[in-house]
């Protein structure tokens, strides 16, 4: 079944955007100022899909976000980590997979999102790291993988940072049907950007997507439900 996702939450800041900066506990939105968020629309209404291409067929989900199990999107990526190595979901098998998109500058959406999943895997307590979270830039030309490296260690060390070429970039974002815009700002530019993150089951299935305004205890309650039940 091919479930869409929701219209992109994008941010759009009110003056050019400073470099994102973070300490351990990740950064505050408010030091970057007010900001205008803008719904783009609704959730759009979606169904269970019941089974994969692959004929997994998965007992139904009581999630917070949207169970989008099946869907014929955001299904794998080839992409590099600060290392330089090449990196897909296969490497990844055994944990679950939290990825969101963004970019190291953005004021509020991306610190937000993953200061979020910092508190996800706080609260997942022993599971905490069966669940590795991956943030992917929209911003190729400005998000060096030294760049990126240090953003995501940041929130978290375990943290993975993924970035390809400005087309690899663009082909990616059509996969996984997240939606990027380059902004002007003055002399510089920002990006309006899809905010919602996808989650993986341990076996590289995509199985939930979380929405921006979801809680962290939200967000840990679904990431729960893909891992194997504790003792």
């Amino acid at each position: 079944m091919d479930i869409p996702p929701p219209a992109p939450l994008v941010c759009v800041p009110s003056t050019a955007p400073a470099p994102a900066s973070a300490d351990a506990a990740g950064p505050a939105p408010s030091r970057h100022g007010r900001r205008r968020f803008l719904r783009a629309g609704l959730l759009a209404p979606v169904g269970l899909a019941l089974a994969g291409c692959d004929g997994f067929r998965p007992s139904p989900l009581a999630v917070n976000g949207v169970d989008i199990t099946g869907a014929a999107y955001a299904r794998d990526f080839h992409l590099r980590d600060p290392d330089g190595q090449e990196r897909t979901l296969v490497d990844f098998r055994g944990q679950a997979v939290l990825m969101f998109f963004g970019f190291t500058q953005c004021p509020d959406v991306c610190p937000t999102a993953l200061t979020r999943a910092a508190r996800i895997k706080e609260l997942l307590g022993p599971q905490g790291p069966q669940l590795q979270v991956i943030f992917v830039t929209l911003d190729p030309e400005r998000d060096t993988p030294e760049v990126l490296k240090a953003y995501t260690a940041a929130f978290d060390a375990s943290f993975l940072g993924l970035y390809t070429d400005a087309e690899g970039t663009a082909r990616t974002a059509k996969d996984f049907r997240v939606y990027y815009r380059k902004v002007p700002t003055g002399a510089s530019y920002t990006l309006d950007h899809s905010a919602f993150s996808y989650l993986y089951d341990p076996q590289g299935r995509v199985r939930i997507l979380l929405r921006h305004e979801q809680s962290a205890e939200q967000c840990a309650a679904d990431v729960r439900q893909l891992l194997p039940k504790t003792a």
